[in-house]
């Protein structure tokens, strides 16, 4: 229960790995309070069924939502099936295409099944913001409208940028964040979290609910996690992410091929280590008592255990071993530098530029078969795409090996 747990105690777990807590002092408030009555404090977090597939830096704030709930606190995982109908126009250059009904409760059931990895499905309350957004009467919806001015709406930078430049802003991208902040008011959330993109929004939240006479909800933002190039944010269109749905082995693999750095950062915000454990952790580190290797392992057999199980995490650190450790590869591997114009190259042209496959068809047939490795991690997206300056090793099928660094002039 969080009422055995000191206030102190809690707000030292809640604040690890955040970024922005409007207000800290509001937060304590909420604690002391919920622990003087018993009653738990409804932690709100939302997630719009863009995609089928979540990957590690969706899980910061899944990872964040299993912390109070550890705490003893009430979890409202929200889908925005109604609002991803919309678009989300955070970050967005231009008005974004909306998704389909069908591709929303796709998505959504996936998101459902794939959440109890980590959050508790007993402890975890799943709501779909169509349930009181979409019966709105035309009344209430130009109500909500008026409660916000198109100045405010304007003093979001994405907004502003698309103003300035005279691109198109629908009145419908406008009522997004109204639409996102009247959740927090149906749900009279205590707390929401969301990404440090999301702060507009999530600040809306507190502005509707004063409007509607309730206590104004505390907001947290979590960082976006940077992908395993540890420089742009985790995504699948730029090939750096770590899927939770992969199969074991790639998991591992790719945690493993991250820096020393980044690693570190996964630790603070994705692993179960406690506070006093990720401190000890650091100084192991720091004094040598620690091999980051071993720290890196740990990671990777703790994430490929939460998603797997731990026989899968065993046999995955069995199979990083084989190739890594028991020099499995040939020692004099061929070296190639590719140079190029962008940030990233894909992974078939590589192939065909090295030489380890004679056309582009038969990389994209090698690596739909499996056939393809990189750093030890089979390859299943043709579309994947490497970032630059950095170095690879190739492998197709057991005898071809490369060891590529990618340029960018």
């Amino acid at each position: 229960m969080q009422t055995m747990i000191d206030i102190t105690t809690q707000l030292s777990i809640i604040k690890r790995g955040i970024v922005d807590l409007i207000s800290e002092e509001e937060l304590k408030e909420k604690l002391q309070k919920s622990a003087k009555d018993g009653k738990p404090l409804r932690i709100k977090a939302g997630f719009d069924p863009t995609a089928p597939d979540l990957h590690l830096g969706h899980t910061v704030l899944i990872q964040k939502l299993k912390q109070f709930q550890e705490l003893g606190h009430h979890v409202i995982f929200l889908i925005g099936d109604f609002t991803g109908m919309i678009g989300d126009p955070t970050g967005k250059s231009e008005t974004r295409k909306p998704l389909t009904k069908e591709d929303v409760i796709k998505n959504a059931e996936t998101y459902k099944k794939q959440i109890f990895k980590i959050l508790d499905p007993e402890k975890t309350q799943i709501v779909f913001n169509s349930q009181w957004l979409s019966n709105m009467s035309a009344i209430e919806v130009v109500k909500l409208g008026s409660m916000q001015t198109v100045a405010r709406m304007l003093e979001r930078e994405d907004f502003k940028k698309r103003f300035n430049n005279h691109q198109d802003i629908t009145i419908l991208e406008f009522y997004y964040p109204l639409f996102q902040a009247y959740d927090s008011v149906y749900l009279n959330a205590d707390v929401e979290l969301g990404g440090t993109d999301q702060l507009f929004n999530l600040l809306m939240g507190r502005t509707l609910q004063k409007k509607f006479g309730q206590e104004a909800q505390v907001v947290i933002t979590m960082p976006l996690l940077e992908g395993t190039d540890g420089v742009q944010k985790m995504s699948k269109s730029l090939g750096n992410y770590i899927g939770i749905t992969e199969p074991p082995g790639e998991i591992f693999g790719k945690i493993m091929s991250v820096s020393d750095k980044l690693m570190l950062r996964y630790y603070e915000l994705l692993s179960s280590l406690s506070n006093t454990e990720l401190e000890e952790l650091k100084q192991g580190l720091k004094n040598g008592a620690v091999h980051p290797k071993d720290a890196k392992v740990r990671l990777a057999k703790e994430m490929t255990t939460r998603f797997y199980g731990s026989d899968s995490a065993i046999k995955a650190a069995s199979e990083f071993d084989k190739v890594f450790k028991a020099k499995d590869i040939p020692e004099d591997i061929e070296e190639k530098v590719i140079a190029i114009q962008t940030d990233y190259a894909g992974v078939v042209d590589i192939l065909k530029t090295i030489g380890l496959v004679p056309s582009s068809s038969e990389a994209r047939r090698l690596i739909q078969q499996g056939g393809v490795s990189i750093d030890g991690m089979r390859v299943s997206d043709i579309n994947l795409r490497l970032p630059a300056n950095k170095n690879y090793l190739l492998q197709v099928g057991k005898r071809r090996f490369a060891r590529v660094s990618i340029k960018k002039q």
